[in-house]
């Protein structure tokens, strides 16, 4: 679900670091450097990477503005291949039966411990290759003025994925912005040692 839907689940961030003025001016080649690529033609179980905001698409950045309003707004394609567990189950059964009859025909006795492992990942590059990816998006929007950076998700994977791949592009740290950050931005710096004694409440 993206900024548009009805409702959103969303992660908030703030920047550990300056933004380097160059970061600014080549936003559109950095963004570039790590965009999303194909992996239709390719065995690969997952592929991710950044898009234009509103369209998965377009990964060139070359047309329109990356600014709306007071943000940066662009966002996360990953796609994945999930082959289902019965489908695996299956194939390999199949392909094992005709590996033991031509152990068998080749004088064998049994077909060893490393050969089912490799007959496993033969199975699995095969019905990957076979699976066709499923596409999601994540958007993105960077407040240029605060530093805040909004990522429409909740899978807690998606996050430190997220974080890396933007301290990869920009690099550039983030930190999740939990109660307790909030409060030290809001605290003057005297108070600050008393947050360390605050335990965390369950209301449930």
């Amino acid at each position: 679900m993206g900024f548009f839907s009805s409702s959103c689940s969303l992660y908030r961030f703030t920047l550990l670091d300056e933004v380097p003025q160059a970061v600014w001016s080549n936003l559109p080649d950095l963004l570039q450097e790590n965009r999303f690529r194909e992996i239709e033609d390719t065995a690969e179980e997952r592929g991710f990477g950044w898009v234009k905001f509103g369209d998965m698409l377009d990964t060139d950045f070359t047309t329109g503005s990356l600014f709306k309003g007071g943000y940066v707004a662009f966002a996360l394609r990953l796609d994945t291949r999930r082959i289902p567990p019965a489908v695996f189950k299956k194939h390999y059964r199949v392909a094992l039966q005709q590996l033991e009859v031509q152990t068998k025909q080749n004088s064998g006795k049994f077909v060893s411990r490393e050969q089912k492992k490799e007959l496993r990942e033969q199975v699995r590059l095969r019905l990957l290759s076979s699976m066709l990816p499923v596409p999601a998006v994540f958007d993105v929007a960077w407040n240029v003025q605060s530093g805040r950076v909004y990522l429409a998700a909740g899978q807690s994977k998606l996050r430190e994925l997220f974080t890396e791949l933007f301290r990869q592009s920009f690099g550039l740290r983030l930190e999740t912005l939990s109660p307790y950050r909030l409060a030290l931005e809001r605290l003057p710096r005297e108070q600050h040692p008393g947050l360390e004694t605050y335990e965390p409440a369950l209301f449930v």
